[in-house]
């Protein structure tokens, strides 16, 4: 069978239609079913996925369908820890490497004293709109020399969700505690992370260094990185 069509979306850049994913991946449930499953991993509407009717061939009907992101298919593809679902996400990373190969980012250049001007108007702005919510996340917590789960993440091309999705089933995670992810304390004695607490008395589970080796180590293990 055929890999998923990556196609332009105006509004997700890229995208996979999810009966093509759900065809190649699991073909055999029911394809409401299955992505009533996925969506509750934590995806978002209009934001990882929108829906639409398409035509579609095997059916000889139009049917409800949706655009996906090559993100959230490639973490789909992830969650079966299958051999399809690797290959599949294998594809998508390489999609993703051909469309920024083909597609340099160019910065636009002021054609205008006026433009230069309002250029830097512009940056200060955004500097100054993103100044606290930094200042935020750098001053609630001490974290020096600690990582957060989407740091972690990202030296594997996960996303958060979809790597604690894996540590949860490997035990990293206390799953009495429902309010906020803590770690299981034999995770911490070995000195893999630390719980800390925000301002809002919400736990934190941030990595050591040792724990990210760990990490990265045990999904490479498990062929998912």
């Amino acid at each position: 069978m055929n890999f998923p069509t990556v196609q332009q979306h105006d509004g997700l850049q890229q995208a996979v239609s999810a009966r093509e994913l759900h065809d190649f991946l699991s073909g055999g449930e029911r394809f409401s079913k299955w992505f009533e499953r996925m969506v509750s991993y934590g995806f978002q509407v209009n934001i990882d996925y929108v829906g639409c009717t398409r035509w579609y061939a095997p059916a000889n009907q139009e049917l409800q369908d949706y655009f996906l992101s090559v993100d959230m298919a490639k973490e789909i593809s992830m969650i079966q820890r299958s051999n399809k679902g690797r290959q599949a996400r294998q594809y998508f990373i390489e999609c993703e490497r051909q469309a920024k190969a083909s597609s340099p980012v160019t910065p636009a250049i002021p054609q205008s004293y006026a433009e230069a001007l309002q250029l830097a108007a512009d940056q200060a702005r955004q500097l100054e709109l993103a100044a606290p919510k930094v200042a935020h996340y750098d001053n609630v917590v001490e974290r020096a020399g600690l990582l957060n789960a989407t740091q972690v993440a990202q030296k594997v091309r996960l996303s958060a969700v979809a790597m604690n999705k894996i540590l949860d089933e490997l035990g990293v995670y206390n799953r009495a505690v429902k309010r906020s992810r803590v770690f299981q304390q034999w995770f911490i004695d070995n000195g893999l992370g630390m719980v800390k607490q925000t301002e809002q008395g919400y736990s934190q589970a941030l990595f050591t260094k040792r724990g990210e080796a760990w990490v990265v180590e045990r999904l490479i293990s498990e062929g998912v990185a």
